[in-house]
Parts: C-alpha cells; sequence; structure tokens
C-alpha cells in the first residue's frame, strides 16, 4: 500500500519533535522514527487502527515513554492516508478530515 502523509500530519509530526528537542534531541529522533515504525506497520495491517470517532477513519495508538501519540488515518483504495497525529495528553483533533 502506498502511505501519503496529509500537511497537517506532517505539520503535526513536526511540531512533536520541536517540542521534545530543546530538552532531549535524542528523545525528539526516538519519537519521530517510532512514529515512523508504527506507520510502516500499516503497509501490512492496515486495520491495525481502532475505529475511530468519525466513519472511515482509525487510529493507531503509538507508545513512547510514558505516554503515547495518536495517529488518525484512513483507508482509500490501495492508499493509507495520515491525516493527523495528536499527543494522548492533547484535547481532541484539529479539523484536518
Amino acid at each position: 500500500m502506498k502511505i501519503k502523509w496529509l500537511p497537517g500530519a506532517i505539520s503535526d509530526l513536526q511540531r512533536f519533535r520541536n517540542f521534545i528537542l530543546p530538552n532531549n534531541k535524542k528523545a525528539a529522533e526516538r519519537a519521530v522514527d517510532t512514529i515512523k515504525k508504527h506507520v510502516q506497520l500499516l503497509n501490512v495491517h492496515p486495520q491495525i487502527g481502532k475505529p475511530a470517532d468519525i466513519p472511515e477513519f482509525r487510529d493507531l495508538i503509538i507508545t513512547f515513554g510514558s505516554s503515547s501519540y495518536i495517529l488518525r488515518y484512513r483507508i482509500e483504495g490501495n492508499a493509507i492516508i495520515i491525516v493527523a497525529l495528536k499527543h494522548a495528553k492533547e484535547a481532541g483533533f484539529k479539523d484536518h478530515h
């Protein structure tokens, strides 16, 4: 399957990296790597995420350290569209849909 990141999801990933970076460069890179590795799992197991609160979307929970990130995606034909990311402590998703 092809994986496509929407601009909002790329911005979310950069925001997480930039938030961690000043305090711990290695942790910032590990967070990004962890998220990207989980996205690659979607190639093999596209249904691994749980159904989201919006039909046709799925949420993949990615544990990192003592918390987690939530990756929202949808499947369109032969493609996985990464729509948004949020930290588990953030309120709902911004309107990226």
